[in-house]
């Protein structure tokens, strides 16, 4: 069967694809240590179950605006105010099915034939595609780790072309964990200020926060910038709502307004009972992130410092969100069953199929020799996750 030509530059999601490896083999029985899931292991507030209890209860269960109930836009521009200094409208505002509706939603609207997209590397696995599914061209520009992750403005501003239609950003990031300094946002800000192009900025980790520091978007560094500024966030990591689907944006109307037009012809709204969840959510108490914060940076501290110890393994310490990006070229080279290792993929291959261990390939998320591992699971399940990677580690010849 002759598929879009679209689809040829696409490639199936590496996290999903090995999360449902390894909860296949769980089902059939076998101790899996899952480290490749992206997203929190803590239950959602019952405050917020709650409220989609009621909504059932009372019948909210049809469609709404395409761009989300009045009172939960107003309430996330409450938020946008509250936490990030950044003031927008509820015209100004779209809800979507999960952030990454609205990521795809932006390209879609945003995106010409052979528009320029600039992604810096290390990146989620679905920018990328994103971008070719609108039509547009991903141009990656690599960071360093000796850098921490943070992007050059001489390498931004190299990379730009007259056909740059948009950047994006991303922290804190998935898969490293940096997080963008104020210095760094600001270096960001003048390499972008001579180009019309948009920031597309990729706030879903922002509550998850170690460095003590309060979150920083490039709205607060770069306030001029702000007109052409998209800000795309949810609920799914800071409420532990991965299923419930509910992400949103704000920007420029003119954005927004083709994002709606794009959700119109697709999805239309968000499900009407997950946006009375998360307006619970949003006008409801922050204590359950705090505890979920401070559960994360102490497993986080366990998980790098055992992963450190083990011999060919260096990890750099992630600032936030719930991944450690592990450096494995230290292993790469070594031979296991009398065959060498040659790339992350293999190891992980490896690591899954005889050690029970899932961790994510480094390679698409254009880090190569390196793996994306999650500590959101039992400080039990991570210490055992140690444990196998020292026996294969051992196992290397």
């Amino acid at each position: 069967m002759k598929l879009a030509r679209r689809l040829q530059a696409i490639k199936p999601s590496a996290t999903l694809a090995l999360n449902a490896r390894a909860k296949a083999l769980a089902a059939s029985g076998k101790d899996v240590v899952v480290l490749a899931a992206g997203e929190p292991d803590f239950d959602t507030p019952e405050f917020v179950k709650q409220a989609a209890i009621e909504a059932l209860r009372t019948g909210f269960t049809k469609y709404t605006a395409t761009a989300g109930m009045p009172e939960l836009r107003e309430a996330v521009c409450r938020k946008l105010e509250k936490d990030n200094g950044l003031k927008y409208a509820p015209e100004q505002v779209v809800v979507t099915a999960g952030g990454k509706q609205s990521l795809y939603n932006c390209f879609q609207a945003l995106l010409d034939e052979g528009d320029e997209v600039i992604i810096f590397a290390p990146y989620w696995v679905s920018y990328p595609d994103m971008v070719h599914l609108a039509g547009g061209t991903p141009v990656i520009v690599p960071t360093r780790e000796e850098d921490g992750y943070a992007p050059d403005p001489a390498a931004i501003k190299k990379a730009l072309t007259p056909r740059t239609r948009a950047i994006i950003l991303n922290s804190p990031a998935n898969p490293t964990g940096a997080v963008y300094s104020r210095a760094t946002l600001e270096g960001i800000a003048d390499a972008v200020r001579g180009h019309d192009c948009f920031i597309v900025t990729d706030d879903m980790y922002e509550k998850l926060l170690y460095t003590g520091e309060p979150f920083l978007n490039l709205g607060n560094v770069a306030p001029d910038l702000v007109p052409r500024l998209l800000v795309s966030n949810g609920l799914s990591k800071s409420y532990a709502m991965t299923g419930w689907r509910l992400g949103y944006a704000a920007g420029p109307k003119a954005l927004i307004s083709g994002m709606q037009l794009v959700q119109d012809q697709s999805t239309s709204n968000a499900s009407s009972i997950t946006q009375k969840a998360a307006l619970a959510a949003l006008n409801g108490p922050t204590d359950t992130i705090t505890a979920m914060v401070n559960e994360y940076r102490e497993r986080r501290d366990l998980f790098v410092a055992g992963l450190n110890a083990i011999p060919g393994i260096r990890c750099r310490l992630p600032e936030g969100a719930f991944y450690a990006m592990a450096d494995v070229r230290g292993l790469l080279g070594k031979t296991y069953k009398g065959k060498p290792l040659t790339d992350s993929l293999q190891l992980s291959e490896a690591l899954l199929n005889d050690f029970l261990v899932a961790a994510v390939p480094g390679d698409p998320f254009g880090a190569p020799g390196y793996i994306r591992m999650s500590f959101v699971t039992s400080r039990e399940v991570l210490q055992k996750g140690l444990t196998r990677l020292r026996d294969f580690v051992a196992a290397l010849g």
